[in-house]
């Protein structure tokens, strides 16, 4: 790990800790520490675009911990590199965990533990997160609370796991040329995925060479999780390029951050996909003829020079809003006859 990337990660950490305590006073200095003061903040839908550590602070963090009042942030991949342009970021992934006693973002309280994933990165300069790029699970929170109104996922949904490897956080000290080559292999495989089905068949993707036999692919809730080749193919790849054929044919204006760290690799982008919805099967979605754009935060873990685990974010409710469903909307609508507000206890009381 470079001086700059242990410099990063160690900043971080402060802000991380304080997530995991949940003190208000530490997390508001230490945002206000690690952050830039015109940090550009790409948060999901419909939290949406925000500037600033006050404004994470109160339109997100507050609003979560409130819901939670016992919430704690649990990092299970945390890795640091820098991009193609010399951009150093920190990749994140773990679960927000705690008691669901009153609603957020008007998913309805279980009055349970539950669980949300997320994938955030940083972007840093000069000691400073100046970007953000986020996607909270929300998704997940419904199904949790029994209030997600769309199409039930193809793929298995479960609390996902960390690395199976277990060293998700702590490391080898990062070895640049390794980080590299993993960085290549992940950068190779999608230059191989996007052939498929513009220049032929599923074997033009070389699937076997760039994944392990019995790799897992942790999809978002919605989607969910697939288990080796032919699972990943038969309740994700085949339905979602069935819908849109024209993956990877359409590249202008999108950006992507590739970076690497050991056995690790990861890509945002805010977007990073764009193609045309031109036919169904994916999410009951019907064949809009709409192009669409995605936002996907991902993290790969490499073993024996193959992929072994796939972390995949999406911001689904960005996706449904672009074909003109309001989830959350939706999702009022479904639950209306819940009483809504706080369960009738706190989080931790005995009685």
């Amino acid at each position: 790990m470079t001086d700059t990337g242990a410099h990063n990660k160690a900043a971080l950490g402060l802000l991380r800790a304080a997530q995991y305590d949940w003190d208000t006073p530490a997390l508001a200095a230490a945002l206000h520490g690690v952050m830039a003061p015109d940090a550009a903040l790409h948060l999901c839908h419909p939290i949406g675009d925000l500037t600033g550590p006050e404004a994470l602070l109160t339109r997100a963090l507050t609003p979560l911990r409130t819901a939670l009042p016992d919430a704690e942030r649990r990092d299970w991949i945390v890795i640091e590199g820098s991009d193609a342009e010399g951009q150093h970021w920190v990749g994140c992934a773990g679960h927000y965990v705690g008691t669901f006693v009153a609603p957020f973002l008007d998913i309805p309280p279980t009055g349970h533990l539950a669980h949300m994933r997320f994938h955030e990165f940083y972007r840093f300069q000069d000691g400073k997160i100046v970007e953000m790029q986020a996607i909270w699970d929300l998704p997940e929170l419904m199904m949790q609370a029994g209030a997600w109104p769309m199409a039930p996922a193809l793929g298995r949904e479960l609390c996902v796991p960390g690395p199976a490897s277990g060293d998700g956080l702590h490391r080898a000290p990062r070895d640049p040329q390794l980080s590299a080559q993993s960085c290549q292999l992940v950068i190779d495989m999608l230059d191989h995925m996007i052939r498929h089905p513009a220049q032929g068949g599923p074997e033009v993707m070389e699937l076997p060479r760039f994944w392990h036999d019995t790799m897992t692919w942790y999809g978002p809730a919605g989607i969910g999780t697939a288990r080796g080749i032919a699972g990943f193919r038969n309740w994700h790849q085949i339905p979602f390029l069935s819908a849109m054929p024209d993956r990877g044919q359409h590249p202008e204006g999108l950006r992507f951050h590739f970076f690497g760290d050991n056995a690790y690799a990861a890509v945002t982008g805010w977007p990073n996909m764009r193609q045309t919805l031109s036919g169904g099967g994916w999410l009951g979605l019907p064949p809009t003829g709409q192009q669409i754009t995605l936002r996907s935060l991902d993290f790969w873990r490499i073993e024996a020079g193959k992929i072994r685990e796939n972390w995949v974010l999406v911001d689904l409710l960005d996706l449904y809003q672009q074909l003109g469903v309001d989830v959350l909307a939706r999702m009022r609508e479904f639950n209306k006859a819940r009483v809504p507000g706080h369960v009738p206890f706190s989080a931790g009381d005995a009685e």
